[in-house]
């Protein structure tokens, strides 16, 4: 499993990396979780508005800073 934080750095970056980090932690599961800062490639994927989460290449929220319990959800379903 993939799981992107696509975003530039800035704090709501690193806590939706953090957030997602805490989600496989606790669900156990095993994913790579990569950083996507380049603007080119987060736009290219119709990415406006950081941080952005993507699981396995689907973008799953834009804009905001997921919850824990939000990421387990999605994992969950993956």
């Amino acid at each position: 499993m993939k799981i992107e934080v696509l975003g530039t750095g800035c704090p709501k970056c690193q806590a939706t990396e953090r957030n997602a980090a805490q989600a496989v932690r606790e669900l156990g599961i095993e994913a790579e979780i990569i950083k996507v800062d380049d603007l080119v490639e987060i736009t290219a994927r119709g990415v406006m508005v950081t941080p952005a989460l993507a699981i396995d290449g689907e973008i799953k929220c834009s804009g905001r800073i997921p919850s824990v319990e939000e990421i387990k959800g999605w994992l969950k379903g993956a």
